[in-house]
């Protein structure tokens, strides 16, 4: 028997109970992860409440992200050994299996070399792979571009300040909080635009000396999609990541704008073997080189502390990424 958390019922952070369950041995394919430390995601969030991409299963677990050393192997498993230190990546759906506990089950495909302490290993991969899955492989930020970020304070727009900076693009960052702007500079915005004081548009045309944005990578979605386009170059791309809006997205067909409008999944990537070891390469390089040190807001402390850690992850207090340790 091992802890882990569990709901029933969808609602806010109060749902979640730390109960004792019998995994058993990994099956075919699988790896028995001990659980050192998890990254909380705001999707995790989503899913408790009943407003992910996919419809919860009740009764149901959390967690796509996690760091620790391999215990044991199911059958066919060859690139895995016992003892090795791994990440768990989002590779998976959580109807099928889950990472919040001192140990988990989960397919070996979605594990990946830990070559660092196992607190930043929990907190770097779905952000960085999501720059990656969303603005590199597909070839989108170029050197010299300007792109905008917004919720730029999340672990994603941090890691997407990070990643632009080191290609030689231009990081603008979006912050609801004018008490933000400095950590952000210190993150490597190159700029900050302060919503609801700032005008966007007009910010961005001056950032941009008139030319407009060359890339959007937007977390919210919603009506501001509207707006964000009217502050793009021609030919520009708006990359759809998230929808923390939780309003419908419309094309801006009022101006009828030479624009290119984009969404992914980061699944698409991750369950592609070639696929993610290609991304796991550039992410290991930035992690060994120091140029990826993923921001890590809070650490909280064994599995009950669970409901402060999720509360604190919808709090919008946050600078960077929430880590729990079981």
């Amino acid at each position: 028997m091992t802890a882990v958390v569990r709901f029933t019922g969808l609602g806010g952070p109060e749902v979640l109970h730390v109960v004792d369950a019998d995994l058993g041995p990994p099956g075919p394919g699988e790896a028995l992860v001990d659980i050192a430390a998890i990254g909380l995601n705001r999707a995790e969030s989503m899913f408790r409440r009943g407003d992910y991409i996919e419809p919860t299963v009740l009764p149901a677990g959390l967690g796509y992200e996690a760091a620790g050393t391999v215990a044991a192997l199911g059958e066919g498993v060859t690139r895995w050994a016992v003892g090795d230190a791994v990440s768990v990546v989002p590779a998976f759906s959580m109807n099928d299996y889950t990472v919040y506990g001192r140990q988990a089950i989960v397919p070996a495909r979605a594990l990946v070399p830990r070559p660092v302490d196992e607190v930043t290993g929990a907190a770097v991969w779905m952000p960085y792979l999501v720059i990656y899955a969303g603005l590199l492989e597909p070839g989108i930020l170029r050197p010299a571009d300007t792109v905008l970020i917004t919720a730029a304070t999340s672990s994603v727009g941090l890691a997407a300040i990070a990643v632009a900076a080191r290609i030689g693009a231009v990081p603008i960052a979006v912050s609801r909080s004018a008490d933000k702007v400095d950590e952000l500079r210190a993150a490597g915005a190159a700029h900050v635009i302060v919503s609801g004081t700032d005008d966007l548009r007009e910010s961005a045309r001056e950032i941009t000396g008139g030319r407009g944005l060359d890339v959007v990578f937007d977390a919210v979605a919603g009506p501001a999609v509207a707006e964000m386009a009217e502050a793009m170059r021609p030919n520009g791309t708006i990359v759809i990541h998230g929808r923390l809006s939780g309003q419908p997205t419309l094309y801006p067909t009022h101006t009828l704008p030479d624009l290119v409008m984009r969404s992914f999944t980061l699944f698409a990537m991750t369950r592609d073997e070639e696929r993610l070891r290609r991304a796991a390469a550039f992410v290991t390089a930035g992690l060994r080189g120091g140029d990826f040190t993923p921001q890590v807001d809070r650490v909280f402390d064994g599995l009950d502390q669970v409901v402060e850690a999720h509360r604190h992850l919808e709090s919008n207090r946050q600078f960077g990424k929430i880590v729990l340790r079981p």
